[in-house]
């Protein structure tokens, strides 16, 4: 059963609306700030949603009083953040949030578990209950935790809901807030960048963390005829794989992302040489650049290749959310036929097998496309998109 995007919204460090944020990124802008910690960090800036939600994360409520008021917590944040976006996608696409055959499925990687409070005293997943709750849902929701990879994840899911018919529409992404623990840990692991995000760079040195949400309508293109919704882009196949070769760091020979990727075209039913455009991981870390590189390689051949841009460089890593941030740019760059550069790289690695948007937007005549995530734990996921010609 095809499965088809009806409508999408995302709220990111670069703003929320579709068009204003796709144009931001093609002018190659970024939204890293400095975000002051109590703690010693390896680098304080990062991508944080206008609004100064990432600020709050730090402060805490302590700060909060010293002011005179409290300022929201991360679980605050991490519902609101969800809720506000989900209301734009289903506005986007036309529909309640009620419907008797709607799914929501929604990913983040921890959320606010490990920041506040009350949000350990109850189950992971009561985020996203109330969040849904509050839309009018019917069911409950299938909330996923597979780290990087959550978003990616929950469209996966979501799929294969609307392809088993085990519901008509089903409302999938994932969301993420900056919190102190996030940092502290990426700051330890050495996975942040004591610079900048330099995705495919010889001089990576790491990530920068950002926070946001996304969140896209699938719905089964029958299901979409019969109301006359506009079709934005059709999910065309899914694969996800796990290497297990650490907690963190990937497989080097790059074995779950390349099974991953040969499984979403085996699903999708296209050839490595049919696709011509790739949304990247591009976290910017050696491991992870060297994981990619080799995948790239195996499934698309030593050279030529389809054009690969990555937006971890102007929206940070959103851990939870990046996945479906990235589809969803990946559609975008489908429709429009262009693609943004790649913010932070200036020397391209000489050895990537594929070309890179270096500089300025570059012009595609892409029609299928390809989004990666790769998570840690091994959660490696594909997917690929068809936009109408």
């Amino acid at each position: 059963m095809p499965v088809v995007v009806t409508g999408a919204a995302w709220t990111t460090p670069l703003g929320s609306g579709l068009e204003a944020v796709w144009r931001r990124l093609l002018a190659g802008e970024h939204g890293f700030v400095d975000v002051p910690s109590p703690h010693r960090l390896r680098n304080t800036l990062a991508a944080v949603v206008p609004g100064g939600s990432g600020l709050s994360a730090e402060a805490g409520s302590s700060a909060g009083h010293k002011r005179g008021h409290i300022e929201p917590g991360p679980a605050h944040r991490l519902r609101a953040l969800a809720l506000e976006t989900l209301r734009d996608a289903l506005a986007d696409a036309g529909l309640p949030g009620d419907g008797p055959r709607t799914r929501f499925v929604l990913g983040t990687s921890l959320g606010a578990y490990l920041d506040d409070d009350g949000e350990r005293e109850a189950p992971l997943h009561r985020w996203a209950e109330a969040v849904v709750e509050a839309l009018g849902a019917k069911a409950a929701p299938v909330v996923l935790s597979t780290a990087c990879s959550s978003g990616s994840d929950a469209l996966l899911v979501g799929a294969e809901c609307v392809r088993a018919g085990l519901a008509d529409v089903c409302i999938c992404g994932g969301v993420d807030v900056l919190t102190p623990s996030k940092r502290l840990a990426h700051s330890a692991l050495s996975t942040l960048s004591p610079s900048r995000t330099r995705a495919y760079d010889t001089r990576h040195d790491g990530m920068l963390l950002g926070e946001g949400a996304a969140f896209l309508v699938l719905e089964s293109a029958a299901h979409a005829e019969r109301r006359s919704a506009r079709v934005l882009a059709r999910l065309r196949g899914v694969g996800s794989a796990n290497d297990a070769a650490s907690m963190t760091s990937p497989d080097p020979a790059a074995a779950g992302a390349r099974l991953a990727m040969e499984r979403s075209l085996t699903d999708a039913g296209v050839a490595a040489a049919e696709i011509g455009l790739v949304n990247g991981h591009g976290s910017a870390t050696p491991v992870n650049d060297r994981a990619e590189r080799e995948a790239f390689r195996s499934v698309f051949g030593p050279s030529g290749g389809p054009l690969v841009f990555a937006t971890k460089g102007a929206f940070g890593h959103s851990l939870g959310a990046t996945g479906a941030m990235e589809a969803l740019a990946l559609i975008l760059g489908l429709r429009a036929g262009i693609v943004p550069p790649i913010v932070g790289l200036e020397q391209p690695d000489p050895e990537f097998p594929c070309p890179l948007s270096v500089g300025a937007p570059t012009r595609h005549s892409a029609r299928l496309g390809l989004s990666v995530t790769l998570g840690f734990g091994g959660f490696d996921t594909s997917l690929v998109f068809e936009v109408p010609r």
